[in-house]
């Protein structure tokens, strides 16, 4: 059983693996290196998240279309390589950037990355649901994201010292970048290889009913006709745009105002992944003193505490404020990400827990393409009227405070049903994991 859960895991982490180049480092190569618009590397970078509401249509297809009897692996397989062919385009689109076909073929190797992406997520979480009873699901899952973010902060290590050493201008990062991404999809590759092989028995699907998921237009239905679960997607909208959104801003910050070099910047991924694994055992330990609620809250207070270091890192230009700020936000994101799921379940019943998780994977996806979008028109707007890149990215930093302190005021009026720990425990971990990422 062990086996299958690591293999599992190294699903995961393939597809994790995949995303550490574009998330982490050719976002901060095309804004500070390449000198592109902030605007326009999160709305490339944002792309995918365009496809997030095709996961159903791809888990209805795989249901309806098997591949040599299996639903499941076949797609985690397609969906991989196709992930692989977007990422391996984009340093080749970046040499050509200057031009018109560079961001044509820009657009084209992020829109092949998203689709992998997708196809291939809801098809192994879709597969530890069907491997798996609810007892054994929520321990496959955990340890899925545990090798997962172990692999990450390896991973980031690893990549940064790829390019150590590397004078940070587009032609001397050319090839020891293109070098590094091509070794990450051969491990991602590789990794996800072995997770594949034996892991999904022929004619598993024809055993397993799944449970029906609500498409993104039903979504919408169900939450405008229930004021609970408004209340609640709009406190996750807020909250999530300002934890979630940061995540394609902090390398061009930390070229941009902090002078730090691209190995250093890729690095940054690795101190929030050990402060996010350190931040999943935390809600365990303040429940036993505090409501979900209150922990809720002391999440959100640790994300604004953060924010407001990085908007003093901003306008001080100090790495040690801006470490501080870092270190605080994973702590925060790790907090809220584990008790605002089990928040959720607990005010869920058996009639609809399917529109709240499903809230949860749709704001996940709107937060990432609207705090993207907004982060990098907020940075360049201000950025071109004060010409200070320390003044803009203080207002980005600023205005995700703002969200914050407002998602703590629809937090407090959110009506809350208190239902026994052993309902509240009951598949917490793996409903986490279908939507977080």
């Amino acid at each position: 059983m062990w086996k299958k859960y690591l293999q599992l895991g190294f699903l995961h982490t393939a597809v994790a693996l995949l995303t550490l180049p574009v998330d982490d480092n050719l976002n901060r190569v095309m804004n500070v290196e390449l000198g592109l618009p902030l605007t326009l590397v999160t709305a490339l970078i944002s792309l995918p998240y365009l496809a997030a509401p095709l996961q159903v249509a791809f888990g209805a297809w795989a249901d309806r279309h098997p591949i040599a009897g299996r639903r499941r692996t076949p797609y985690v397989a397609i969906g991989l390589v196709i992930c692989a062919i977007g990422v391996a385009i984009l340093p080749a689109a970046l040499l050509l950037v200057g031009g018109d076909g560079g961001i044509a073929l820009a657009v084209i190797g992020f829109l092949l990355w998203g689709v992998g992406y997708n196809v291939s997520t809801v098809a192994y979480f879709s597969l530890a649901s069907e491997l798996f009873g609810e007892r054994l699901r929520s321990r496959a899952v955990a340890v899925m994201y545990f090798v997962m973010l172990i692999s990450v902060i390896i991973g980031g290590i690893a990549f940064s010292r790829l390019v150590a050493d590397v004078p940070d201008t587009a032609e001397a990062l050319a090839v020891p970048l293109t070098r590094a991404i091509w070794i990450v999809i051969g491990v991602a590759l590789a990794v996800g290889a072995v997770g594949l092989i034996g892991l999904e028995p022929r004619g598993l699907g024809a055993r397993v009913v799944a449970e029906p998921t609500p498409g993104a237009a039903q979504l919408w239905a169900l939450i405008a006709g229930n004021a609970r679960a408004r209340r609640f997607f709009l406190y996750l909208i807020l909250l999530l745009i300002a934890i979630l959104g940061q995540d394609v801003i902090l390398e061009p910050f930390g070229g941009q105002v902090l002078g730090m070099p691209l190995a250093e910047t890729a690095r940054l991924r690795s101190v929030y992944g050990v402060c996010f694994l350190a931040a999943l055992m935390i809600p365990t330990v303040l429940e036993r003193f505090l409501s979900k609620r209150r922990v809720a809250q002391t999440a959100a207070v640790l994300g604004a505490a953060a924010f407001a270091l990085l908007v003093i890192s901003s306008l001080s230009a100090s790495p040690g404020v801006f470490y501080g700020g870092l270190v605080l936000l994973g702590l925060a994101i790790g907090v809220s990400t584990v008790t605002n799921h089990s928040f959720m379940l607990d005010m869920t019943t058996a009639q609809d827990t399917g529109m709240y998780i499903g809230a949860w994977g749709l704001a996940v996806s709107l937060a990432r393409l609207i705090g993207g979008l907004m982060n990098g028109i907020v940075r360049d707007l201000v950025g071109t009227a004060t010409q200070n890149a320390g003044l803009s990215y203080a207002a980005v930093f600023g205005l995700q405070l703002i969200l914050i302190l407002a998602s703590l005021i629809v937090l407090a009026g959110l009506p809350q049903l208190h239902l026994t720990r052993a309902r509240v425990e009951e598949g917490l971990v793996e409903r986490v994991a279908a939507t977080v990422e």
